[in-house]
């Protein structure tokens, strides 16, 4: 090979694109439970890798064991054999204390019933994690935030004088107030009626682009599942 052909490959060979290290790897995980009548196996060798800011969508038929896989994400349950990497961190390599303060820095979660607490206003429930991450500006974040969501004339009211789409909107300012790395969702529209939850689903890819993050959503809703990058499938605790 001549030395002007071998400089050009040796310089083609070093501009190649890395691949970005995965924002979650989930490895080969299985999560099992035993009781009087024996064990039941709920996951089966689940093993993928997201990259950061792609989109996936967890589908299955109910007890196909989709929002326990996301609860093993999460690290709120513990797999039976196999680990889950977030941001290159073993989750179950930590203790809980350690994985609820990565959770704090790392995750945002929205959820089917909304999860906010009902002595705190709508203000006051977005400023939360701010506030138990130490931030200094807590207020003025939570306000742009809600004001985002559109419910800037809304900061003092409580979630029970709220509807459905404007609670979940409350939730997905929680959510994205901290500007998680990852968003988990878990059937964040099933509460809600047809029109309301296309409007919430229509924001939270809004802000997910915003914002870069990584967005795992557990639905049974195929049009949502299709506008995202990925699908992945479990069929009786086994990927598809």
């Amino acid at each position: 090979m001549s030395e002007p052909f071998a400089a050009a490959a040796t310089t083609t060979a070093s501009e190649s694109p890395v691949p970005p290290e995965p924002i979650i790897a989930v490895e080969h995980v299985y999560k099992s439970v035993t009781d009087s009548t024996g064990t039941l196996e709920i996951l089966r060798d689940i093993d993928f890798r997201l990259a950061p800011q792609e989109t996936a969508a967890i589908v299955g038929a109910s007890g196909s064991g989709k929002s326990t896989l996301l609860s093993i994400i999460a690290g709120l349950d513990t797999p039976t054999r196999g680990t889950v990497r977030l941001a290159g961190q073993d989750l179950f390599a930590l203790d809980e204390d350690e994985r609820a303060a990565l959770r704090a820095r790392q995750v945002g979660f929205v959820f089917q019933s909304f999860q906010l607490l009902g002595n705190l206003t709508a203000l006051e429930n977005v400023m939360l994690p701010l506030e138990l991450a130490g931030s200094r500006d807590a207020r003025r974040r939570a306000t742009e935030m809600l004001g985002r969501v559109g419910l800037g004339q809304r900061l003092s009211h409580y979630p029970k004088v709220l509807s459905g789409g404007e609670q979940q909107r409350v939730a997905l300012a929680r959510a994205f107030v901290v500007e998680p790395a990852v968003l988990l969702a878990d059937e964040p529209t099933g509460s809600l009626d047809f029109a309301t939850g296309e409007t919430i689903m229509e924001l939270m890819f809004a802000l997910n682009r915003e914002q870069g993050t990584t967005l795992v959503l557990v639905t049974h809703d195929r049009a949502i599942a299709a506008r995202c990058d990925r699908r992945i499938t479990i069929e009786a605790g086994r990927l598809v």
